[in-house]
């Protein structure tokens, strides 16, 4: 399929209902308003484009940036362009999902990671966090720098509660994700979980909850589900 036909099935495929369910969660124009379920259905008809994925985010529509993500060939995704999509990402379903995940998959996973969670600019920030927790999900624990994992765990303990609203909800993320998959940070993340406490996070006119860190953790524990590794960064 070619640019204009998959922006011609996007837009036949939105709805001012999931527009206003995506707006309340901090969606920007332009965008259509398709379901995820839907843009999955399309993916497979495409499956993976590299260069159809670039074209598809830099329309600036965040069906197309968020169906870009799925339709990637995270192996062939550069530096530069890992750097602009997270620059240009319009909101945190694109930054925490669509840019984390790639990113994760690509080449230069921990590389952006470091360098994002440095950012003064909250949605890079936390696409930088969002990047640690999906590559901590995904990589054998053979591949994890373990003190430096646990320097991050010491670096939101100490931090969290005075960073941006989405860097808050990240980083509480990967407090979640390092104790989940990682064996060797599990006492260290329940501590650290025990320490930060609830984490306030502004959700936007919507009824979704930050999950409890302490809790999350004990009950991966409780299913004995820790170090349980996922196939893909993609949900």
């Amino acid at each position: 399929m070619t640019l204009d036909q998959v922006m011609k099935e996007l837009e036949s495929l939105g709805s001012e209902q999931t527009k206003k369910v995506l707006s309340r969660h901090g969606a920007r124009e332009p965008f259509f308003g398709v379901k995820v379920q839907d843009l999955k259905v399309l993916q497979k008809k495409i499956k993976h484009n590299h260069e159809l994925a670039l074209e598809l985010y830099n329309t600036g529509n965040s069906d197309a940036m968020y169906f870009a993500g799925l339709i990637s060939e995270p192996a062939k995704m550069s530096k530069a362009d890992l750097q602009y999509w997270a620059e240009n990402a319009p909101w945190y379903m694109i930054s925490e999902y669509t840019v984390a995940w790639v990113a994760s998959e690509s080449k230069f996973g921990f590389e952006m990671a470091r360098e994002w969670i440095q950012s003064d600019l909250e949605h890079i920030a936390s696409a930088g966090w969002a990047t640690w927790s999906a590559l901590v999900s995904i990589k054998p624990d053979a591949e994890l720098d373990v003190k430096e994992l646990k320097s991050l765990l010491d670096e939101i303990a100490a931090n969290i509660h005075q960073a941006p609203n989405r860097v808050r909800y990240t980083m509480n993320g990967f407090v979640i994700g390092a104790g989940s998959y990682v064996p060797a940070l599990l006492g260290k993340s329940k501590e650290v979980a025990r320490k930060i406490g609830k984490v306030s996070v502004h959700m936007g006119s919507t009824a979704c909850k930050v999950p409890s860190a302490p809790e999350y953790i004990e009950k991966v524990e409780s299913m004995n589900r820790v170090g349980k590794k996922r196939k893909t960064a993609f949900c």
